[in-house]
């Protein structure tokens, strides 16, 4: 599919540096050349399945951008069928040109090919372009994925745990305590002064 100077093709492996350049934000926090890796075993995986594909664009004959898309459903619980276009992402000195518009539309019609009513897409929630983007072309939030690490997330349970019944008023007591301990030295000294 072309659009002026945008062409769209499947990624090969030889695209994997470029593309870990590309995804640098969104893959995992590792060396560049852990990164590529990573980039090579999704693009061996992709190039098997048959529901999932990574679509890269040319501009001008040069890489400008690339989507993976996935056919999956909704959630685990909504079984709806759904063309995911995960981390569409353009080269900032390509934006403006039509890339973007050119993956996504790459999006659409595969999911019109599988007969899918709905495509679904994730933009990094500190992208105000993208998300704008994504609101231009009808896709509106659906969920709001939030993503902290393992231990960040219990040590914060761990402080809103309510107190074990039987020690919890222990801590409060001795706060009222403390308060009124207060409270009772103050007045005594304006008393005395």
């Amino acid at each position: 599919m072309t659009r002026g100077l945008v062409a769209l093709r499947p990624a090969t492996i030889e695209d994997a540096p470029q593309l870990a350049d590309l995804w640098s934000d969104v893959l995992r926090r590792a060396d560049r050349g852990e990164q590529v890796a990573d980039v090579e075993a999704v693009l061996a995986r992709v190039e098997d399945a048959l529901q999932e594909r990574i679509v890269v664009a040319e501009y001008d004959g040069e890489l400008a951008g690339a989507v993976h898309l996935q056919a999956t459903t909704m959630s685990g619980l909504n079984l709806e069928p759904v063309v995911r276009a995960l981390s569409p992402h353009v080269f900032p000195r390509f934006r403006r040109r039509g890339v973007g518009t050119a993956l996504m539309d790459a999006a659409t019609t595969w999911a019109e090919e599988l007969g899918i009513g709905h495509v679904a897409t994730a933009a990094v929630s500190g992208s105000r372009d993208a998300n704008r983007f994504m609101a231009r072309i009808a896709l509106g939030p659906y969920a709001v994925l939030r993503v902290a690490p393992t231990i960040a997330v219990r040590a914060r349970l761990a402080s809103h745990r309510r107190p074990v019944a039987g020690t919890g008023g222990r801590q409060v007591t001795q706060v009222l305590a403390a308060r009124r301990s207060l409270r009772r030295s103050r007045t005594a000294r304006s008393a005395e002064g």
